[in-house]
């Protein structure tokens, strides 16, 4: 399994709904100016994954994960991650007829976590 795609929306830097794509099997760079939101990128990834350790994070709290802690009128804090299932081998029991598995992390201002 490969990333094809991350979706963030209201996590930490990322205010608007921001697409990642174009993901290669081998090598990847993320590359831009400093405060440009790079590491953000790498927390949302170990986020959906399943870190419970907001200091992991380089957060203090949970809402540190929303962005700018809810004070801009986002109460919510999603990041997608979509996988390319080719390999029948390595693919989870159940979704090996499957072309795309999507792993979906969500926390709401009021400190819910929803997968």
């Amino acid at each position: 399994m490969f990333v094809e795609e991350l979706i963030i929306d209201g996590f930490k830097s990322y205010a608007a709904r921001t697409h990642i794509t174009g993901w290669d099997h081998e090598f990847n760079a993320i590359t831009g100016l400093n405060g440009s939101g790079k590491s953000n990128i790498l927390d949302a990834i170990c986020f959906v994954l399943g870190i419970r350790n907001y200091k992991l994070l380089r957060a203090n709290n949970m809402q540190d994960l929303i962005y700018k802690r809810g004070q801009a009128g986002i109460t919510k804090a999603s990041v997608t991650v979509v996988f390319r299932n080719n390999d029948r081998k390595t693919s989870p029991l159940g979704y090996e007829d499957c072309k795309q598995i999507s792993l979906t992390r969500q926390l709401r201002f009021s400190l819910v976590m929803l997968y």
